[in-house]
Order: C-alpha cells, then structure tokens, then sequence
C-alpha cells in the first residue's frame, strides 16, 4: 500500500498565541536593562525622599514617595501588558496614538489646560493631572518608525516621500508644544526624530539640510524676537552664569554649587545644605540630579550616569540584533529619546545645558513621564523576546 506525506499546514490560532506568550514570557525578558532600570527607580524614590523632606512635616515626604511609587506600579503594568503584544500588532495602534497625544496637545491650550512654571503643558481633569507632551515623545517614535522603518519594494532605504510624511508627523506635535511654550520637550522631540532617521538609512544631505534649517530658525526666532523673556533670559544665563547670579541667572548658579558640594562621597541623604535649605527649585523634578551630586557625591552621580548609559545601551544592542527596520527604529527611538533627555536634565544641573523643563527618566519625580518612560521600555523588551529567536 503506498502512502503519502501528510501535507504540510501553517500554523494555527494555538500555534500563534503560544508563540506570542512566549515572546512575553520573562525568561525573555532583558533582565540585565530592567535590574538598572530599577536600580534608577529605587535611587529616585530615595532622592525624591530626600528632596521633599521636612522635619517639620515627615509626612510629606512620605506622601510623594508614596505617590511615585504608585506610578511606577501603575508604569510597570504598563510595560507588561506592552511587553505581551507582539511589536508588530502595536504598530497597527500606533497612529492611535499619535493622534491621542495630538488631541491633548491641543487640549493643553484650551481652558482644560494648566500653567504651570510658565509653561502652558498640563492637563487637569479633576484630581488627575497629566503632560501630553511625554505621550507625544512615544507617538511621535512610533509613527517616525512606521513612516521610516518600512521601505517599499524594491527600495532599502526611506524616500523622499517618507522623509516629508515623517517630517509632518513631527512637525504638528513640535507646533503645539511650541505654543505652550516648551522648549525643553520640543528639544527632546527634535533630537529624537533626528537619531531615528540618522540610522534610517535616509541620505546625510537630508540631515545637513534640517539641522541647517533648524539654525536657520532659531537664528530667525531669536532675531524678530519671538522668545518670551523668561526664555531669552534662560539663554543669556548658559552663556553667561554670572550675568544675573540673584535673578535669571540663580537656578543655574545654585544647582552647580549643590552638585559641587558633594565632593567625592556626598554629604549624605537628608545632610545637604543646599537642598535642606530649598536654595534650588523643583528639586524632586527637574533638578533631581542636584540632590545626588549634593548628597550621594561625585560617586552616586557617576552611578546613575552609568546605570543611565547601560540601559541606553542594552536598547542599541537589541536595535542591532534585530532585522526588521520597523522593530530597530523603535529601538533606537527610545535610545535617542531617553539619551537626549538624560544629557540635557543632566547638563543643565551641570552648566553645560540651558535650564529647560524636562526630568531625569527614570529617577525624577512624575507619574506620565513615568508611564510613558516604561511603555516605550516594553517594546524594547517586546522587540528583544523576538530577536532572541521567537517568530
């Protein structure tokens, strides 16, 4: 009797969804870049502590440390539950938000929206706040990924026609965080989409032309004027520190004498003079790495730069390892975003950066930073399950 093979079928639904669980499982996770990423937390949480400290009211301390590490919990459930869909389902979704964070932009300049440090980027809806500019950060990666990541047939590289779309696509949200104004996240906007077509594989003469144009339109803001004064005045005090020491010019000064008192070893948690006396401002924020350079030293600095750099780098390395254009400019999107935004939180502290609004990932005090700071992280993890040989 002759016998056939058996033919050969695709997989089926159970075949996909186990192969998809596998993806999320957390063996496949990269638990090396998720230890630093909490290492960064738990340090974050001990200098938020610090920073908020009064003895006079122990309480409030406890009550923002409190608080950020419910936005971490609610910021890790986030990141799994984007960890378990697989990056190529995620994609579909990805001009939903984009254009969710283009709705709260818009919204931030309607009466719903909040001033705050003169800065008009906050959403208040009863006892909820939140910065639809940090969900514009992971909108904008993922549709700058799927406009740049996906070449037509035939074709290796971005065209000119993806380069225009992808330019649009920043250019709308960079408008409306513009007119609020926030020169720090449109920084963070900018450099970002330029790391990802950078490593798109789009021609260098297309990045000549927009940094060129870039200087060309800050040159043009500057010369008809168009900063406010608390902004010019933000620039005058990076070039010149000592041109205002007791107005424009004080946050700069007092955050460099805080990270310089430190020393080598710190003076120790709840021991620095400079922020027990509340001498630089938003200190649990944007100037969170004035409390470590004051209290942890030259030594706990040098440990959160590092860690900082390690996961940056554990993000490049799954960007490297994967073969989907798609997938690898979402790695190298939150690379580029998380890496551009730690240098300027950094330098501004350090006077080598203009004083700008934006907090250090991972160890700053916020609750949408947070969230939007693991989501962009759980697609890293997604990406990596899969470059590990799950397809």
């Amino acid at each position: 009797m002759t016998t056939f093979p058996r033919p050969r079928t695709g997989p089926n639904l159970a075949d996909r969804a186990g192969r998809l669980a596998a993806s999320a499982a957390p063996r496949r996770f990269d638990w090396p870049m998720l230890i630093a990423v909490a290492a960064l937390s738990a340090i974050g949480c001990l200098l938020v502590w610090s920073a908020t400290y009064d003895p006079a009211d122990p309480d409030r301390a406890l009550g923002y440390v409190q608080r950020q590490a419910a936005h971490l919990a609610v910021g890790t459930a986030v990141l799994l539950a984007v960890a378990a869909v697989d990056f190529r389902v995620s994609r579909a979704y990805a001009p939903f938000v984009y254009l969710a964070a283009v709705l709260g932009l818009a919204l931030v300049l309607t009466p719903v929206g909040e001033t705050i440090n003169g800065s008009r980027s906050w959403l208040v809806l009863g006892g909820l706040q939140m910065q639809p500019g940090e969900v514009a950060k992971l909108g904008l990666v993922l549709a700058a990924a799927m406009l740049l990541g996906e070449p037509r047939d035939g074709e290796f590289a971005p065209t000119v026609r993806d380069v225009l779309f992808s330019l649009a696509v920043l250019a709308v949200p960079l408008g409306l965080i513009l007119a609020q104004p926030d020169l720090g996240t449109a920084m963070v906007l900018t450099g970002t989409y330029l790391g990802m077509l950078m490593l798109s594989g789009a021609p260098v003469w297309w990045m000549a032309g927009l940094v060129g144009g870039g200087v060309l339109a800050a040159f043009s803001v500057w010369w008809f004027g168009l900063l406010e004064d608390y902004q010019l005045q933000r620039f005058t005090t990076f070039i010149n520190p000592g041109a205002d020491p007791r107005g424009a010019g004080y946050n700069a000064n007092q955050s460099m004498i805080a990270v310089g008192s430190g020393g080598l070893n710190g003076t120790g948690l709840l021991q620095g003079e400079h922020t027990r006396g509340r001498f630089v401002p938003e200190q649990h924020t944007d100037f969170i790495f004035t409390v470590a350079g004051e209290e942890l030293g030259f030594v706990g600095g040098i440990v959160i730069i590092g860690l900082l750099a390690f996961v940056l780098w554990r993000i490049l390395r799954t960007a490297g390892r994967t073969e989907e254009p798609y997938a690898r400019l979402v790695c190298v999107g939150a690379a580029a975003w998380l890496g551009f935004q730690s240098l300027i939180n950094i330098g501004m502290t350090l006077g080598v950066a203009p004083i700008t609004g934006i907090p250090l990932p991972f160890v700053s005090y916020g609750g949408t930073a947070a969230v939007a700071n693991l989501a962009m992280l759980g697609l890293v993890l997604n990406v990596h399950a899969r470059e590990r040989g799950v397809h």
